[in-house]
């Protein structure tokens, strides 16, 4: 009779169920990444830069967003903000950038609270091959 074996490993689609439950019971904020605004390309208006195009808001949640010491000469606030790796996929697919990288690095700011945030750095965080948190530090 074969032994049954006992896997104490961790896969990665666990591991990403396991961020997503932890960010959310962690706070779960709100916040929103900010792209410029397509603008159809027959407008004239447009073609000669006349026109502001806008932002559009992608909202984000669940994120949780963490204070970081800022330096007195450098900026007021810095924080970290952290999202869960199949939210910014998801995202990233919905926006049809090429990974969830590209897609935070194509935003223009972050906004939390009212107020806008530029993003100073992304990373993203792996184990075991996959992808389960993105932090991104941003300063105000």
């Amino acid at each position: 009779m074969p032994e049954a074996t006992i896997h104490f490993g961790v896969s990665g689609a666990a591991l990403m169920r396991a961020a997503d439950a932890m960010l959310r019971s962690l706070g779960g904020a709100e916040v929103s990444l900010l792209f410029p605004q397509a603008l159809t390309p027959d407008d004239t208006s447009a073609q000669l830069g006349l026109v502001d195009p806008g932002v559009e808001q992608v909202p984000l949640s669940p994120a949780v967003v963490r204070s970081l010491p800022t330096d007195n000469a450098g900026p007021r606030r810095r924080l970290e903000f952290l999202f869960p790796a199949s939210l910014m996929a998801s995202q990233a697919v919905a926006h049809n950038a090429d990974s969830p990288q590209s897609f935070l690095e194509s935003s223009l700011g972050l906004l939390y609270q009212g107020e806008l945030f530029h993003i100073e750095g992304t990373t993203t965080e792996y184990f075991a091959g996959t992808a389960y948190l993105y932090r991104v530090v941003a300063v105000e």
